[in-house]
């Protein structure tokens, strides 16, 4: 198996037996935003609170 469908299994086998679809997806989306945070952070790209704080008020 390729390492993303390794990851997807585990995260799918340690889930309840009676995980709906959608919770099931929601949990694989989760854990991908999780790792490329991490991966953005470690290389930096990220921005401050203040700056984030600015960005927002000019939605």
């Amino acid at each position: 198996m390729t390492a993303p469908k390794t990851m997807a299994k585990n995260i799918i086998d340690s889930l309840p037996t009676d995980t709906s679809y959608d919770e099931l997806i929601k949990e694989l989306a989760f854990d991908r935003m999780i790792k490329k945070g991490l991966k953005d952070s470690k290389n930096g790209k990220t921005i401050s609170s203040r700056e984030m704080e600015h960005r927002i008020k000019q939605w």
